[in-house]
């Protein structure tokens, strides 16, 4: 048996503690990207940039959960309200009744698009009948049409709420779940503009 000096001793030490540290690192990040599909919670905050700031909307579309073809661009000249959402998100589910609501209440003043991410067809389409949403949402199992929004106001939080101007702006961006009066006030202030 050999013996070891104790700054031999305090470098495997350290050499083990960054070894645990890294392993503890990789499970934890294994663990979100199955549970989140590496998306995190919003913590809340609103950006609304002034209007000559404002960055345009990208050309989001793709299929609907139905099966049915959906564009952003279909829908120009109205505010729309684009919500990135999964079943299995928590925050998506207190929110929820606050998009039905508004989405009932504005009727063809504006129009609300979700992006179903991580998410199966099933699932998706249950919680949509369980909240009353009636509007189309883009199914997104990889979470592709969020990088749209790169060049604007980028996001990786779920639920994340963008409101698009009639102009084809990103009036603002919600990260996390938000109210229905915060969320009225984001669409009449993006109508006015």
């Amino acid at each position: 048996m050999t013996s070891r000096t104790p700054r031999q001793l305090a470098g495997r030490l350290l050499a083990s503690v960054a070894a645990v540290a890294l392993l503890a690192g990789c499970s934890s990040a294994t663990q979100a990207d199955e549970t989140t599909g590496g998306f995190v919670a919003g913590d809340g905050s609103i950006t609304v940039p002034a209007a000559s700031e404002r960055e345009p909307a990208p050309e989001l579309s793709g299929e609907t959960l139905e099966g049915e073809q959906v564009a952003l661009a279909d829908f120009a000249g109205k505010t729309v309200v684009v919500n990135v959402w999964g079943s299995w998100c928590a925050d998506c589910r207190v929110e929820a009744p606050a998009f039905a609501a508004l989405d009932a209440e504005t009727g063809d003043d504006v129009q609300f698009l979700g992006i179903n991410i991580r998410d199966s067809r099933e699932a998706a389409l249950a919680y949509d009948e369980n909240f009353g949403i009636t509007y189309p949402s883009i199914y997104d199992r990889t979470g592709q049409a969020v990088l749209g929004f790169r060049d604007s106001l980028p996001s990786m939080a779920v639920p994340t709420t963008w409101v698009i101007a009639p102009d084809g702006t990103v009036a603002a961006r919600v990260l996390g779940s938000i109210s229905e009066s915060t969320l009225r006030g984001l669409i009449e202030d993006a109508g006015a503009a």
